[in-house]
């Protein structure tokens, strides 16, 4: 436990039970010999701190990069900083350069990635709720690099836990359908 400014104990979010989707895409990673690496700009280490709670999860689960703000995910993802001052960071392109990146910096098999508006103000003329995904699948797959947009609603906090249910949920969604271990190229 920490404690609050007023003093009150807190827990400080670690104790919880793995979730089952995170549990399930931790399976999949195992079954299909591949690693995951995650960069989260919203959730600000929700995804990997989902995934770690699983137990066996660093068999797998390479790390992550928290690229809350804008100059990171340029700096530590890789994403065009050209590109991000045209466009800002709320957007396809973004997501799937920063999922590039993670699994480039952690040398990983997959990146998964995030970006969007937890709320309760917009940002680059986005709504809250608007989240991009990022997902960078191994050499070899169909459709290798993905985006995929998110409109949420609720309070800043359930945008943040709807994105990380919705990640988990597409890459397992993603994995799936994908060719098995033995079948991937280098």
């Amino acid at each position: 436990m920490i404690r609050g400014a007023d003093g009150a104990a807190e827990s400080a979010g670690l104790d919880e039970v793995p979730s089952p989707a995170a549990a399930r895409l931790i399976g999949l990673l195992c079954a299909g010999g591949w690693t995951l690496a995650t960069c989260e700009s919203l959730t600000g280490g929700g995804i990997g701190a989902t995934l770690t709670s699983v137990p066996g999860a660093s068999t797998v689960f390479r790390g992550g990069l928290i690229t809350y703000a804008s100059d990171l995910k340029a700096s530590l993802a890789g994403v065009d900083a050209d590109f991000i001052a045209e466009h800002g960071v709320i957007n396809g392109r973004t997501a799937q350069e920063m999922a590039i990146g993670a699994a480039s910096s952690c040398r990983a098999d997959i990146g998964l990635s995030c970006t969007g508006v937890a709320g309760p103000d917009g940002e680059d003329g986005e709504a809250p709720g608007t989240v991009w995904l990022g997902l960078a699948l191994p050499t070899g797959w169909d459709d290798r690099i993905r985006g995929r947009l998110l409109r949420l609603h609720g309070e800043r906090g359930q945008i943040r836990a709807q994105t990380i249910s919705s990640a988990l949920a597409w890459l397992s969604e993603c994995l799936g359908e994908a060719p098995r271990a033995t079948d991937k190229t280098s």
